[in-house]
């Protein structure tokens, strides 16, 4: 299978730079096996698509400032605003770093992308804020400008990382960060602290939304899936069966677990909110019998031809072409049936990717 097969063209100028004033006012694409073809619809009518007996499960991760600027020498670093003119030239001379996943708490040591990275090496200080708030060394060196860094131990980590942080809007958005991304990057459910983008099918989400599921008495579980470059790392293969998948770390409490676990046995519908909960779950399910408590580091590719043990059906935004996240998608509606509704939503000039409208897969 090759990866140009998954590319679709699209207008940039249907690439959502700004959330809706309303989250839950998206337009959203309903694909169901049983329908002839896309259904438009919004995403104010999710709650009366689900079914009574499904089982709704979200991911409950919660996005951290994880986009930072260092300078190499210890000079006090030009901080970044959304006044500041210079922002978008990312402070010539200093190096981007978007921490992607806590590989240990003591020492403190990241994985993480580096921008300019050819020449930021092992051994290399960095120094993070006027008054060097922080400071990291670079202690391993991988491709495409993954870097493994160590902070020093005598800082407050999170709160330097939350004062000095931007919130980690994908590339596409070609706009410095605001102060309102900051809570409208975020589910409203959010909880665990540890992405580095957001789950965006939860974006559409209100108070209001959730209290009208709850009032149809329909089962709802959370899980927590972080964020990091497995989600979003960009294919350089030519095979799709020629890709892996970066790491991202999970956890399954028991509650969720017995919920899931009962759905299956019950034949009831398990609906997943993203394709970071369908990836979590599948690779629960993949690794025991049933889907068990606990946590675990989630590397499972989910392209088609893959046998889905857990989830029935999704709710998910649009993804970029030739994406592993388009891919998962394609597993689960169907690859030609998905990239026409994609087509459908070009020409009906739905807004697309993490700020954009959203699509129900049956």
């Amino acid at each position: 299978m090759k990866v140009f097969e998954f590319n679709y063209e699209l207008p940039e100028q249907l690439i959502a730079q700004e959330p809706l004033a309303d989250r839950a006012a998206a337009r959203m694409l309903h694909l169901a096996w049983g329908l002839d073809e896309a259904e438009d619809r919004s995403f104010s009518e999710f709650t009366d698509l689900l079914r009574p007996d499904d089982l709704l499960v979200f991911n409950n991760t919660r996005v951290f400032p994880a986009r930072l600027f260092a300078s190499r020498s210890g000079v006090k670093a030009q901080t970044l605003s959304e006044h500041n003119p210079a922002a978008k030239d990312f402070l010539r001379g200093k190096v981007e770093i978007l921490l992607t996943r806590q590989i240990c708490q003591e020492p403190n040591e990241w994985e993480c992308l580096v921008r300019p990275g050819r020449k930021i090496g092992i051994g290399e200080k960095l120094y993070f804020g006027e008054h060097q708030e922080l400071s990291a060394e670079v202690i391993e060196r991988g491709e495409f400008g993954e870097r493994r860094i160590r902070f020093a131990s005598n800082q407050n980590f999170w709160a330097a990382v939350e004062a000095l942080g931007h919130v980690p809007l994908p590339p596409y958005i070609d706009r410095a960060d605001r102060t309102s991304d900051r809570e409208r990057y975020q589910t409203v459910y959010a909880k665990e602290r540890g992405s580095v983008a957001a789950p965006t099918a939860g974006l559409h989400f209100t108070p209001e939304i959730l209290a009208r599921i709850r009032q149809r008495g329909i089962e709802t579980a959370k899980i927590t899936l972080h964020v990091g470059l497995g989600t979003f790392q960009p294919m350089r293969v030519e095979n799709v069966e020629g890709h892996k998948l970066h790491r991202e770390d999970y956890l399954i409490s028991e509650v969720a677990a017995d919920a899931v676990n009962r759905a299956r046995k019950q034949k009831r519908r398990v609906v997943a909110v993203g394709t970071t909960t369908v990836r979590a779950l599948e690779h629960a399910a993949m690794i025991h019998a049933e889907v068990a408590a606990g946590s675990g580091e989630a590397d499972l590719f989910i392209y088609p031809g893959f046998q889905f043990k857990v989830v029935g059906a999704m709710l998910t935004n649009f993804h970029l072409p030739q994406s592993t996240l388009l891919m998962l998608v394609c597993a689960l509606g169907g690859k030609e049936r998905v990239l026409a509704a994609y087509g459908h939503a070009v020409r009906e000039r739905y807004r697309f990717y993490s700020y954009g409208d959203c699509m129900l897969v049956e």
